[in-house]
């Protein structure tokens, strides 16, 4: 960690304040979807949306990224986070279901850039350090983990309308994020290289490697989200736990998520990508067994944490594998396509988890959840890609 030059940390802490917008939304987004949706199975809408809009924006940020650079981009989807989070409590204020879903929406488009900060990251460091960069940059998921919720709540009863004031903090978390940002400077890359088209996609994406690495991130998301987005529902609304409840569990996970991150180098160097895919996927069977065992505080918290847990493992080594399959010339389209893929599925589970808890129940939503770790175990186990870490 000492290795790791000061800009990487610096960009470590405007991911923090952007992921805390995640943090505020996966805590009450559904509670404000259950007062303004027009039924129950919708309340997960405005979290979905949020996933959908990361989706939506991979692609096209991708191609803006090759044709502008990162910083330009990353200044524009910071204004773009502002205007979001005005518009979510402007819908509060005025009682509108679909103004909420598109401001969430709005936040997940431009959440796509803070995504793309761990491969800045990786850039600017030696291939040896990559491990060691991107576990400092996920390192602020722990800081936006406490900054999203605590935003929430300081801010539930800051105006007449509920919650309208977390979101009016959360401009302030976004300005603050944007002003770090800027201090950004692009390593640079030749002129030969930059011009250089690469490979085509397809040949690319054949690659074994690039097949375990895009999957392993898929599998972490689709799990991760699916549970996740589902919970504070079931725990708030169902198990009748009390909201600060609620968002200590929420906390804990996000917290889980992250921390494994201050170990992740000194594990990928001792055990592997592989051994520690095994172990996320292993981190992912217990957290299934536990919160089918009780909906008790305690089953929550610690079904929760483990889910964190299994996604940092799959999802950091997914990332960093993912460079072995690509030259530089190659590093936008492949960086867009594979989040385009990850959150298309993150997407797709999350519109589906309100459905499956609402016509399934809690026990339903964990169910469906099995189905990625077994795919994803299978495909492990006949994946000769890894010899090294």
């Amino acid at each position: 960690m000492r290795q790791v030059p000061f800009p990487v940390w610096r960009l470590m802490v405007a991911y923090a304040l952007m992921m805390g917008g995640t943090a505020l939304t996966v805590l009450i987004a559904g509670i404000i979807g259950l007062r303004l949706a027009p039924a129950p199975g919708w309340a997960t809408l405005p979290i979905a949306l949020t996933v959908v809009g990361v989706a939506a924006s991979t692609l096209p940020t991708g191609r803006a990224l090759q044709r502008f650079g990162r910083r330009p981009v990353f200044l524009a989807y910071g204004g773009l986070a502002i205007a979001a989070a005005l518009g979510c409590a402007a819908a509060l204020v005025l009682g509108s279901f679909t103004l909420f879903c598109l401001g969430t929406f709005a936040m997940g488009w431009a959440g796509a850039a803070g995504h793309q900060y761990r491969f800045a990251a990786l850039e600017m460091v030696p291939a040896e350090q990559a491990p060691q960069a991107t576990s400092v940059l996920l390192l602020g998921g722990i800081l936006g983990a406490f900054v999203g919720p605590e935003l929430a709540v300081l801010g539930r009863d800051l105006l007449a309308t509920d919650y309208a004031g977390s979101y009016v903090l959360l401009v302030g978390a976004y300005l603050l994020g944007l002003v770090i940002i800027a201090f950004y400077r692009e390593p640079v890359v030749e002129a030969s290289v930059a011009k250089d088209g690469g490979r085509p996609l397809r040949a690319i994406l054949r690659q074994p490697i690039m097949v375990l690495a895009i999957a392993a991130a898929m599998a972490g998301y689709a799990v991760m989200t699916f549970v996740m987005t589902a919970a504070p529902i079931s725990m708030h609304e169902h198990a009748g736990h009390g909201l600060e409840a609620t968002k200590w569990v929420i906390q804990s996970h996000i917290a889980g998520m992250y921390l494994p991150s201050l170990i992740f180098g000194w594990l990928a160097a001792r055990l592997g990508f592989r051994r520690l895919l095994w172990l996320g996927l292993a981190a992912y069977a217990v957290t299934l067994v536990v919160a089918f065992r009780d909906t008790a505080l305690l089953h929550y918290w610690v079904a929760m944490v483990l889910l964190g847990v299994g996604w940092n493992f799959l999802f950091l080594a997914g990332t960093n594998l993912l460079p072995r399959g690509y030259e530089p010339a190659e590093r936008y389209r492949v960086q867009a396509f594979n989040d385009f893929l990850v959150f298309s599925v993150q997407a797709l589970v999350s519109l589906g988890s309100g459905w499956f808890l609402v016509r399934f129940g809690w026990h339903g939503v964990l169910w469906a959840a099995l189905a990625p770790v077994v795919a994803f175990a299978g495909l492990l186990l006949v994946t000769p890609a890894l010899r090294r870490p």
